[in-house]
């Protein structure tokens, strides 16, 4: 196999969630713009963008696209957080009157 077919695999992927991560990908560690991006892996402009409002979105609710396995690590785990309320599921038991 030809260098130029494996590049096409990764500048041209058939594959829908492997395209979304490779526009995205260029966008945030590669520097492209996103119209770029958007233009170079077949995206409207307008769906690109919602791409990474729903990317970005992902991380500060703190879970991960179906892309990644953990997003990484923003700051301290929520629950030391000043203000921020614990999800129910990781409070402590509340003890029956």
């Amino acid at each position: 196999m030809a260098d130029s077919s494996l590049r096409d695999y990764f500048l041209r992927p058939s594959c829908t969630s492997q395209r979304q991560y490779e526009a995205l990908r260029a966008v945030f560690v590669d520097g492209l713009s996103q119209k770029g991006a958007a233009d170079r892996f077949g995206y409207s402009y307008g769906t690109f963008r919602l791409l990474v409002l729903q990317l970005r979105s992902a991380f500060a609710g703190g879970s991960a696209p179906p892309f990644f396995t953990k997003p990484p690590e923003a700051g301290p785990p929520a629950s030391s957080r000043k203000g921020h309320r614990v999800p129910t599921s990781q409070r402590s038991p509340t003890p029956a009157p």
